[in-house]
């Protein structure tokens, strides 16, 4: 009796150890199997989905400082004057305004300066017919307020930073932060020369025939190999 009793509590202790190993190698599993890689694999965690660059019509604008004794375009204003052109001529073809202030206390230098703007965005480039003078009320008496050069044009933009819906202190979810890639994206967008660029590649420029056929002339005249270089120590 004695003898059966051993051997059932020997079974029943073997029974146990069996369940407990089968437990861990089933838990073990979980954690490592392709549940947990599909499931977190499925949890939307890219900085670009949450900040997507979109391609849009925005407004572009810079501001041309003047001062109250100015009479002329310095070369500084006239740079910033062919930076815009530039600008203008890659990504519109609409009206372009010049507005100047009204009620500042360089007013009349800006009205005096605005025939010149007109004068320089010709020079480069943009139609007389599509650049329209008004003006705007400066924001206060003691401002020095700028000449305002806008168009629309397509541009690159994403969405905007600083946003914190949730508290990252408090999340267990060992993802990134809403605002994290933001300001990549941001200055990603603002370095884009051709917006136009991220909705269809530019078609290739034609081959240089003079350039192609120079390189193939070197290639069949040169008599150097590998070895000479390398024994005149080059």
């Amino acid at each position: 009796m004695a003898h059966i009793n051993a051997t059932t509590h020997r079974l029943g202790y073997s029974r146990a150890l069996f369940t407990t190993a089968v437990m861990s190698v089933a838990i073990l599993s979980g954690c490592a199997g392709p549940h947990d890689q599909l499931t977190t694999g499925g949890i939307p965690d890219d900085y670009r989905a949450r900040h997507p660059i979109i391609v849009t019509e925005a407004e572009q604008t810079v501001d041309i400082p003047v001062a109250s004794t100015d009479r002329r375009l310095t070369i500084a204003q006239r740079d910033l004057i062919r930076g815009f052109a530039a600008n203008y001529i890659s990504r519109a073809s609409g009206p372009v305004y010049v507005l100047s202030p009204e009620g500042s206390p360089n007013s009349a230098a800006a009205y005096q300066l605005r025939n010149q703007v007109r004068a320089e965005l010709t020079t480069r480039g943009v139609a007389s017919s599509k650049i329209i003078n008004t003006s705007y009320a400066a924001a206060g008496a003691g401002d020095a307020a700028p000449i305002r050069l806008s168009f629309t044009g397509t541009t690159a933009i994403t969405t905007q930073c600083g946003q914190w819906p949730k508290d990252i202190s408090n999340d267990l979810a060992n993802q990134n932060y809403y605002n994290f890639g933001c300001a990549s994206q941001n200055n990603l967008a603002a370095q884009i020369a051709n917006p136009e660029d991220l909705v269809a590649p530019r078609g290739m420029t034609p081959i240089d025939a003079q350039r192609r056929n120079n390189a193939i002339q070197e290639y069949r005249t040169t008599s150097t190999t590998i070895e000479d270089a390398s024994d005149s120590g080059f």
